[in-house]
């Protein structure tokens, strides 16, 4: 797992740089420079525009990894690539011309429960352009093994870009509108850096000659806009739901809480940009030795890792909410936070079973399941939302997504033989309960920040003891090894 290790290293550290910037805005800045009502306006803007991503890609960022090791002459390849380039103005083009044709009959119907939402239709618009055809250009320097920039870019720029406007925001250099309008310079920014980059990596020839697989790879591309879309739909829906359901500034304290628990999911994230072209490629050449072990240690490491920032998350949680302004507020997220807190944790036992199951031949199957279960999702949302509030989005996500990962492990099990469990899982899993029940009530009479500093200490220091002491992984292991010093 060397170029895995490698990469996944640096793309970790930058993932966390960028949620490091990210938490200071979600948690201090646009809790105290934003009204609730704002802020949830803001969240509902992106929320639906990530929703719209995967269209406006239409679906290329899977295509291109998924098909870039097929093609063996230049001539090909060259032609692939201007189609991969081309290809997403399919959706783009009617997206935004019926935006343009429709906008105020598309504002009214969003903007039913609040009216806030309805001046920034636009705005969310070219974001969810500017999102897809970034995703593309990303994917163009993943198929080159290279993805430190483009982690850089996905996970730190636009973080840092909103923190510059809620700071210009506080000193009234800025008003609300602009404010907003910078967030849609931010991204079209980023993703046009990105394509600046990408054809740096591999500059495009742009070839006009037919494929011989077009078919399969517009079938393909097709299908993965659906894949896509129950990726996103799963993490988003929730948000874009609750503005026709409950009062917007609600929508704040339930995306307070599931960005903390989003932590979690960084490990994965940064080793997702890596694993997606290796696994494509041992799927091409039928290297399924290769693909096990990549699955199993991929799924083992993100565990133990996304184990402990789930540990320092949850048994810190009430320390943190108390440093926030508003906090009696937005603790009303507490459940929140736990319930998708394990729902992270669960999507770190997948390790590469994503990377796997949209690269193979198998893609279709799984893709109509998980078109019911959005349908499923959709519909407890419309169920419990109207009851629970932002606990009852929770608990929709935490069934949806408990049933779709279940499914997707059983299908590797039942197509490849493959299972990402190990005893060394199980370990770490039980280790995980334990810490939870010895250290969750326990709290100490210091200042919240001392407070969660002790705690942090003392688990962290336990939790690496016991995994090191044990061995539970030897990549975990060796890394241990190599950077703490004071472990012989």
């Amino acid at each position: 797992m060397g170029i895995v290790a490698n990469q996944s290293f640096k793309n970790i550290i930058l993932t966390y740089l960028g949620f490091l910037i990210g938490g200071i805005n979600t948690l201090f800045l646009y809790t105290k420079f934003l009204s609730t009502q704002q802020y949830g306006m803001v969240n509902y803007m992106l929320s639906l525009a990530t929703v719209l991503t995967p269209l406006m890609a239409f679906g290329v960022h899977n295509t291109l990894v998924k098909f870039y090791s097929v093609f063996k002459t230049r001539v090909s390849l060259n032609s692939f690539l201007t189609l991969m380039l081309f290809l997403p103005l399919i959706a783009v083009i009617p997206v935004v011309g019926a935006t343009y044709v429709f906008n105020e009959s598309i504002s009214d119907f969003l903007a039913i429960k609040n009216e806030i939402i309805k001046n920034y239709i636009w705005h969310t618009c070219i974001i969810a352009v500017a999102l897809g055809y970034f995703e593309v250009f990303f994917a163009w320097i993943k198929v080159q093994m290279k993805t430190v920039f483009g982690t850089f870019m996905k996970e730190v720029f636009h973080r840092a870009g909103a923190m510059v406007l809620l700071i210009l925001l506080y000193f009234k250099l800025i008003d609300l509108d602009l404010f907003m309008n910078g967030l849609v310079a931010v991204y079209t920014l980023k993703m046009l850096v990105m394509k600046v980059y990408a054809f740096s990596v591999k500059w495009p020839v742009l070839t006009f000659k037919r494929l011989n697989n077009i078919s399969a790879i517009l079938k393909y591309s097709m299908l993965i806009i659906i894949a896509g879309s129950i990726a996103t739909v799963l993490l988003d829906v929730d948000k874009v739901m609750m503005g026709s359901y409950i009062n917007i500034e609600k929508i704040a304290y339930y995306s307070v809480a599931v960005y903390i628990a989003a932590v979690i999911a960084v490990p994965q994230r940064a080793m997702h940009q890596i694993l997606m072209p290796l696994s494509a490629k041992y799927l091409n050449d039928k290297d399924y030795g290769s693909l096990k072990e990549l699955y199993q240690k991929s799924s083992l490491n993100l565990v133990i890792v996304s184990g402990l920032i789930f540990l320092l998350i949850v048994l810190n949680i009430n320390q943190l909410y108390l440093l926030m302004p508003n906090s009696n507020a937005y603790s009303s997220g507490l459940f929140v936070l736990i319930i998708i807190s394990v729902v992270k944790l669960y999507d770190a036992l997948l390790g590469s079973n994503n990377a796997i199951l949209f690269n193979s031949d198998y893609y279709r199957v799984v893709l109509i399941l998980g078109v019911i279960l959005v349908l499923v999702m959709v519909v407890l949302n419309m169920v419990f939302i109207p009851m629970l509030g932002i606990n009852g989005a929770a608990m929709a996500t935490f069934i949806a997504v408990f049933l779709y990962n279940t499914v997707k492990i059983s299908f590797v099990y039942k197509k490849f033989k493959m299972l990402p469990f190990s005893k060394a899982t199980a370990k770490t899993l039980g280790l995980i309960v334990v810490f939870s029940v010895l250290f969750y009530f326990w709290e100490f009479p210091f200042h919240p920040i001392l407070a969660m500093t002790c705690k942090s200490f003392i688990v962290t220091v336990l939790y690496v003891f016991v995994v090191y002491r044990f061995n539970f992984s030897k990549d975990i292991t060796e890394v241990l090894k190599r950077y703490l010093r004071f472990v012989k």
